[in-house]
């Protein structure tokens, strides 16, 4: 065997035309792994389009119509809600200590439209003071730091703030006065 014959790699083939059934089987297998908004299903099977119509030479904008039926379909048969959706991914952030802002905007960015998102947020009841104490315990932050507590103070209530805390409730966690109160959990 010479170096010139391995030097070329073989030629691949163009992947198959993009389909119904193919779109379909792509949202399907993402929707077994993953939980999703209809408008974040709609992005992945935009970009799916979008890579094999590049690599095909096609334009994806000839595809839109098909990817919007197949997230109409996936609605239709129930696969996805974006209210149950909103409100379980609600109920995780805020379990993980996140605050009302930045679960707001991470519901948008997974396509959940503005007025789904507010519902879902106002059926939350996790006070604002008990999700900073669960994000400061998590991150062991203010009295769950083993050294250098007082010495950390003003970052720790930073770190806090710039997860979307307000400095009250910041400060308040990360002091423990929080949990004091009877605010922890």
């Amino acid at each position: 065997m010479s170096l010139s014959d391995s030097a070329s790699p073989p030629a691949r083939k163009p992947p198959r035309p993009v389909s119904r059934e193919w779109l379909f089987r792509a949202a399907a297998f993402y929707l077994e792994r993953y939980s999703s908004s209809s408008g974040n299903l709609r992005r992945v099977l935009q970009r799916k389009v979008l890579k094999r119509t590049r690599e095909r030479g096609e334009e994806a904008s000839d595809f839109q119509a098909l990817v919007d039926e197949t997230v109409a379909h996936f609605v239709e048969l129930k696969l996805l809600d974006d209210q149950a959706y909103a409100e379980a991914r609600v109920a995780t952030l805020r379990r993980k200590g996140t605050s009302l802002s930045r679960t707001r905007m991470k519901l948008i960015e997974k396509g959940v439209d503005a007025e789904t998102a507010q519902a879902a947020l106002g059926r939350d009841e996790t006070p604002e003071a008990e999700a900073a104490q669960r994000l400061v315990r998590r991150r062991r932050l203010g009295p769950y730091r083993t050294r250098e507590r007082d010495e950390r103070r003003d970052r720790d209530i930073a770190a806090v703030m710039r997860a979307g805390f307000s400095f009250r409730d910041a400060a308040a966690a990360v002091d423990g006065t929080a949990e004091e109160d009877g605010m922890g959990t």
